[in-house]
């Protein structure tokens, strides 16, 4: 009897093969860190010994969070899931009942976010390999340039002849500038391929004479008048003060339900329209939460798609079938009912070979949100995740009501586009949401910078599922930070605003109690007390060094039992985490340079975002949304290519991190010229605090060099590196003074 494939899943889920291994490991660790607590107790100085005695206490306590932060973080990695899903099913059976799929895309600057790379984002999920009369594509333009609107309504164009040209040959990836440049013209041959050469050849005319049109109007600054004249949709800026005060902007750029929108080989086109809500200087905005708020409000007017993706405008898509990948989930018969969003991890096409800024987020997105997968699914990050349209409007999950994926009826259209457009513009306006639920019930929530990770943390409180795909083919490629002040500045907006969910009325720790499962409670502590770390990390980077200088020990002496708890915990650790990075495709190399990038972060990114929320909780500042640069100098790129890193920069977190390198080094040098380990004695009292020491200058290496030997662009400043000397020499003699 033959099999029957209608019962088959559409996706399965897979434990990780180690799980018995790192249980063991993990009760080691566990038994090491509370043999270390117990030292601090029974081994605390004597009467006599104040000053040591204070340290001692602050080493206890740095301790204690230490341990009580490992612990929580076991959450992600004890229960590893791995999710696959079968396409092939879900095309036999859904095919010709695919639902709608609205795609957002969010831009905010088209000075650091460049137009021709948000076109390329736009183009690339106009290209998927799915019914173009079921896809919908919506910029958000957030800065209301027409510089953007311009560049959209080329790529309106250029679709005509770029998605027929991928679904003819198979094109990946389908975002025309990563495509180009990943394919030489000569490597089509002559025979076989002659046909794809000649259309590569003419798509690749066309892509470059619309970049250079788009590029030419970019470093102009502003449209000529000529082109102004040839679309309608430029007078929509003849009101237009400034980014921060206009009216909605709505144009449809490509009508899907016009049966003359059609590309060159007469096949249907993805609706395309563009967004730049009203923005007036009266009214708070909401940031990204409150473009996407939009969208959602104006999407469900003209597509109304049951399925939601967004992407950032620098996260192209990688893959052709990411929808098909994700539907697996929603439309699986027993489970996808349950299922409000299938978040995909980031990953980035520019992080070098080893990872000098710790870009690729490799541990977060090949092992930690596959743990979280194990408990009820990852957090929403904010870029390449699906979403129930449901889900998103508030709607709390139902066991009794499995309602079955399919497009939604849209109002038939009466009037004309032009006066459709107008009758929306209202959904977009400042005023719209007064006195309603949206950014606390519906959509996403207002008053956090990581609104994305309340968000998904609210639906998930609501019954509400999600998965982690982390598919075989990357399914987007986004651009990494490629200079140290831009990747402390982007920790620090995002630890800030994750501490901000945990002592908000929306905290994982109280709210989601009884909500969502335990492990995954843990799961979203770990990274909403980010911020917290940095007060454990700054006094065990500045207070050991100290009294290395002056020969008091903090640790067991070599030659002591407790020193074996101490010993077996830092190499226990560090080992299992070079393994864990090294497994997921890492080099021993960007090992080092991710823990270079931790230290940095919790003494600098993470200190300032506690500080902050502090304030922020006591009235005395307000939260800002700082977005990222996707765009450097060419000298910087040369640089990040060369693994350089950058220190050209008058940032207050370098004053904190030349500081802490300046004590480490005197303390150090220090040390050595006064010949302590030469002592009767000392070398054995004082051999863990030597390491540290020797570690925390040894990691400081590239900013010695910046500081003393290099004489390019990325050396740290003269007047950032005198402040600096002067703070730690401060600090130093102060100490002295005191003991």
């Amino acid at each position: 009897m033959g099999r029957n494939h209608d019962h088959e899943p559409l996706f399965v889920t897979k434990e990780g093969k180690v799980r018995v291994a790192y249980m063991v490991y993990a009760a080691t660790i566990a038994v090491g860190i509370c043999l270390i607590w117990w030292y601090r107790i029974v081994q605390f100085p004597r009467d006599g010994e104040e000053g040591r005695s204070w340290a001692w206490i602050g080493m206890f306590m740095a301790e204690l969070w230490f341990g009580f932060y490992w612990i929580i973080t076991q959450s992600v990695r004890w229960n590893v899931l791995y999710s696959f899903p079968f396409k092939d099913r879900l095309s036999q059976r859904y095919e010709k009942e695919l639902p709608g799929v609205d795609v957002f895309v969010c831009t905010a600057d088209p000075q650091i976010e460049p137009p021709i790379m948000v076109i390329n984002t736009v183009l690339s999920v106009m290209s998927y390999d799915y019914p173009t009369e079921k896809l919908s594509v919506y910029l958000s333009d957030d800065a209301g340039s027409d510089l953007t609107f311009y560049a959209l309504m080329e790529a309106s164009h250029f679709s005509k002849h770029w998605i027929p040209f991928c679904k003819k040959f198979n094109v990946e990836p389908r975002s025309p500038a990563a495509y180009f440049s990943s394919i030489s013209d000569d490597s089509h041959g002559d025979d076989d391929n002659h046909s794809l050469s000649k259309d590569h050849a003419a798509v690749k005319k066309l892509y470059e004479e619309m970049e250079s049109r788009i590029q030419a109007a970019t470093r102009h600054g502003r449209i000529s008048e000529e082109i102004k004249m040839k679309h309608k949709g430029f007078s929509q800026w003849d009101s237009y003060s400034s980014r921060h005060d206009h009216d909605t902007i709505l144009q449809i750029l490509i009508d899907g339900k016009d049966p003359l929108a059609i590309d060159i080989e007469g096949c249907a086109l993805p609706t395309l329209v563009y967004l730049a809500r009203e923005k007036r200087p009266q009214h708070p905005h909401k940031f990204k939460a409150g473009a996407m708020n939009s969208l959602i409000r104006v999407s469900s007017k003209i597509s109304n798609g049951p399925v939601i993706l967004n992407v950032d405008c620098d996260m192209y898509s990688n893959n052709p079938q990411s929808v098909r990948d994700a539907l697996c989930f929603f439309m699986d018969e027993e489970k996808g009912h349950e299922i409000a969003f299938v978040q995909y991890p980031q990953n980035f096409g520019n992080v070098t070979t080893n990872e000098i800024y710790g870009g690729s987020l490799r541990v977060i997105r090949d092992v930690e949100f596959h743990g979280l997968d194990g408990y009820g699914g990852p957090l929403y990050i904010g870029t390449g995740c699906f979403h129930r349209r449901e889900s998103l409007l508030g709607r709390e999950f139902s066991k009794e009501n499995k309602i079955v994926l399919k497009s939604e009826n849209v109002t038939k259209r009466e009037e004309n586009v032009q006066e459709f457009e107008e009758k929306l513009n209202s959904l977009a306006n400042c005023s719209y949401e007064k006195d309603t639920q949206w950014g606390k019930e519906m959509g996403l929530k207002y008053g956090c910078s990581v609104e994305d990770v309340i968000t998904g943390l609210s639906i998930q409180c609501k019954g509400w599922k999600s998965v982690y795909f982390n598919s075989g083919r990357t399914g987007f490629l986004g651009v990494a930070t490629t200079t140290l002040p831009q990747t402390l500045v982007q920790h620090k907006r995002w630890s800030e605003g994750d501490f901000q969910i945990f002592l908000s009325k929306y905290s994982p720790a109280w709210y989601a109690n009884g909500r969502i499962s335990f492990g995954l409670q843990l799961g979203y502590c770990c990274y909403c007390l980010w911020a917290p770390n940095c007060l454990a990390t700054l006094f065990y980077s500045i207070v050991p060094s100290l009294y290395l200088f002056h020969g008091i020990p903090l640790f067991p002496q070599c030659t002591s039992l407790w020193f074996a708890p101490f010993v077996y915990v830092m190499f226990a650790k560090y080992t299992y985490s070079l393994a864990e990075f090294l497994s997921s495709g890492g080099t021993i190399r960007g090992w080092w340079n991710d823990q270079r990038i931790w230290l940095y972060k919790r003494t600098s990114s993470y200190l300032f975002a506690f500080v902050d929320t502090l304030l922020n909780l006591l009235g005395f500042s307000e939260s800002a949304f700082v977005i990222s640069v996707k765009v450097s100098d060419q000298d910087v790129s040369e640089r990040y290519e060369k693994e350089m890193m950058e220190f050209g920069d008058s940032s207050s977190m370098f004053t904190i991190l030349a500081t802490l390198a300046f004590l480490n080094l005197f303390s150090l040098i220090g040390t050595i010229l006064k010949k302590v380990v030469a002592t009767d004695g000392a070398i054995d009292a004082m051999l863990l605090q030597i390491l540290l020491c020797g570690i925390l200058v040894l990691i400081n290496w590239p900013m010695y060099q910046g500081i003393f030997f290099r004489k390019d662009n990325g050396k740290m400043p003269g007047s950032l590196t005198v402040k600096s000397l002067v703070f730690a020499l401060s600090v130093c003699t102060c100490f002295t003074f005191l003991y």
